[in-house]
């Protein structure tokens, strides 16, 4: 499905409203903001995000999440998307379905919004000063951002792991995965949460690596354990969404194939979203791509989406075909 960028349509030099629209402005952060997988601290220009923290392979869907208590997988879709750092705009009405058990992965040269619209879907755009947005984004037709819901309650249903591993470095390998549910303020007995750990450690594929070493610091670990880790810190909380901003760029080949096996894993239980520039990693562990790009000054916007096979075999847009097979970018 393509999408042309409409050159008449009315452009925003601005963050303010327009009719049926919303725009939201950054919120001081707190602690309990950035639980329970708050990102690194910001540093540079927020053009290049450096703060922020795909053919399918084979993938075993089920229709419900046991133990969670929700049931159903969970859908995403964001409608309309504005984004703005300051008077910059850098996404320009940016709407994706993310379809529930489904990995979509979103590609794109560096600069086209595509870590700022993954940062969009579990409000952590908001804790960067001056950042402000417009439109929606639906988990099972809820707005996240409607005033009456707590950020902290979008945060634990849409989990973010980021680009560089972040485990609480001098935290145990155990606490860090439990880490979430403290800094919410979720009370659990010790059996509860010792198996709770094991679970989540399995699942992050993890679990036989450390099992004899829990209360060792969760920053001993090699990076690709550090990230598994981080997952499983997301995955201890129950989120229906998981996101990823390149969770895999800083890490060995060994390392990323384990990392795109639990992506094959837990999109059976978890909706995954992921930013990557690989595209043989696009083309192995997502179910759907969508294509961002942002030229000649312009704010980032999706070019085309659909199944994956498709965005490399036979795309709509000759853009897409160019950038999938290494024509620019």
């Amino acid at each position: 499905m393509t999408h042309p960028i409409d050159e008449t349509a009315p452009r925003w030099d601005a963050p303010r409203a327009e009719p049926g629209w919303a725009v939201r402005a950054a919120d001081p952060p707190t602690l309990v903001d950035i639980a329970p997988d708050g990102p690194p601290s910001h540093g540079g220009a927020p053009a290049t995000h450096p703060a922020t923290t795909a053919g399918a392979g084979p993938k075993h869907r089920r229709s419900a999440r046991p133990g969670t208590g929700t049931g159903e997988l969970a859908a995403l879709d964001a409608r309309g998307i504005s984004a703005w750092f300051g008077e910059r705009k850098v996404l320009d009405r940016v709407s994706l379905t993310m379809r529930a058990g489904q990995v979509t992965a979103l590609i794109g040269p560096s600069g086209c919004g595509k870590s700022t619209f993954l940062r969009i879907l579990n409000r952590m755009h908001e804790l960067v000063s001056g950042a402000s947005l417009a439109g929606e984004v639906l988990l099972d037709g809820q707005d996240i951002y409607d005033s009456s819901r707590r950020v902290t309650d979008a945060r634990r249903q849409i989990g973010m792991v980021f680009q560089k591993p972040n485990p609480f470095p001098a935290m145990s390998i155990y606490d860090n995965v439990i880490s979430g549910l403290r800094l919410t303020g979720v009370k659990a007995s010790r059996r509860d949460l010792d198996d709770l750990v094991e679970e989540c450690l399995a699942k992050a594929g993890l679990w036989k690596e450390v099992r004899d070493r829990l209360r060792q610091p969760g920053g001993a670990l090699s990076g690709g354990q550090q990230q598994r880790l981080c997952i499983a810190r997301s995955l201890a909380v129950r989120p229906r969404v998981l996101l990823m901003d390149e969770p895999c760029s800083a890490l060995d080949p060994t390392s990323t194939r384990r990392i795109e096996e639990t992506i094959g894993e837990l999109v059976a239980e978890v909706t995954i979203v992921i930013v990557t520039h690989n595209m043989q990693q696009a083309a192995r562990v997502s179910d759907e791509c969508a294509f961002f790009l942002a030229s000649q000054g312009t704010p980032g916007a999706i070019v085309e989406y659909g199944p994956t096979s498709a965005m490399f075999d036979n795309p709509q847009d000759s853009r897409t075909y160019d950038y999938v097979h290494g024509r620019f970018g």
